[in-house]
């Protein structure tokens, strides 16, 4: 668990950055993958297996970003302080 209470504002920002765009990726991925195989399945066609799993990769990003969440809004608020 992320403690906000021994962060300052930037840092605090940096981090609230990092995970909305983490779930924003998440969210759009998951989106079209079911966008993907709705239209696949209505189509009756074969299900590609290449474009599913291009589409679910920021998805992937996502959650590596969720989860290195603290060491990237510490590097993103460093880059932009000094």
């Amino acid at each position: 668990m992320i403690d906000f209470a021994f962060m300052d504002a930037s840092e605090r920002g940096a981090l609230m950055l990092v995970c909305s765009i983490a779930i924003a990726l998440i969210g759009f991925s998951l989106a079209e993958l079911a966008l993907t195989l709705t239209a696949d399945f209505n189509n009756l066609a074969a299900m590609a297996v290449l474009p599913c799993i291009l589409k679910g990769l920021p998805a992937v990003v996502g959650v590596g970003m969720l989860i290195k969440a603290r060491a990237i809004a510490e590097w993103l608020n460093d880059l932009l302080d000094g």
